[in-house]
């Protein structure tokens, strides 16, 4: 497993309560996480705003657009994680083997 996903994820006490159809529990430690991360997220995009009304060099402008999605990136890496551990994992044991499917749809949503 990916050392920052390791670092970041924090395990669910109660995995079966976690994930109900379309709603998802998360650890208050974790969605803390994710929100402090989204955080600097907007920060970076505002600062990119400023940095088009400001006309900044074009590179610069790039270089910190290619930043900010990275940082969105990682925290879409941490909420599939969560998923497949928690909801996903749960609803196979199921047999609800059509979340695979699911899966696989948001998985390619993702990789475009």
């Amino acid at each position: 497993m990916d050392k920052e996903l390791e670092m970041n994820r924090v395990e669910i006490q109660e995995p079966a309560d976690h994930c109900h159809p379309r709603l998802t529990i998360r650890d208050d430690v974790f969605a803390s996480r994710l929100v402090s991360r989204l955080n600097r997220i907007e920060g970076q995009v505002r600062g990119i705003r400023r940095m088009i009304e400001e006309d900044v060099y074009c590179d610069d402008v790039l270089h910190q657009i290619t930043a900010a999605r990275s940082a969105l990136a990682s925290v879409s890496r941490l909420v599939l994680e969560d998923h497949i551990h928690g909801c996903l994992v749960d609803r196979i044991r199921a047999g609800e083997d059509e979340v695979v499917d699911e899966l696989l749809i948001t998985i390619g949503k993702m990789i475009h």
